[in-house]
């Protein structure tokens, strides 16, 4: 199973590390990324492989949503498949 996870906020150093720190742990591999600053903003899409995620998706999404917290940024992870409904008419 792939995933999207987004992460948006005000730029500062530590947020890549942050994030790929939290993936090495979990076992999720960076699939492709892209990442931009926008003015003051970071922001970055990834795709990645949940498939030898030693978690369940749920603390997935906690996981995220707690370093999001830490890092003063907002993460968030979608399914691929989800994530493809909803851009599809």
């Amino acid at each position: 199973m792939k995933g999207i996870i987004t992460v948006v906020g005000k730029d500062k150093v530590g947020i890549i590390a942050g994030i790929s720190n939290e993936l090495l742990h979990l076992n999720i591999n960076i699939l492709d990324v892209t990442q931009t600053i926008m003015e003051d903003f970071f922001t970055m899409i990834m795709l990645v492989d949940l498939s030898n995620s030693n978690v369940s998706f749920d603390k997935i999404k906690e996981t995220f949503l707690s370093k999001g917290k830490e890092l003063g940024v907002d993460v968030k992870i979608q399914r691929e498949e989800i994530f493809n409904s909803m851009h599809t008419l």
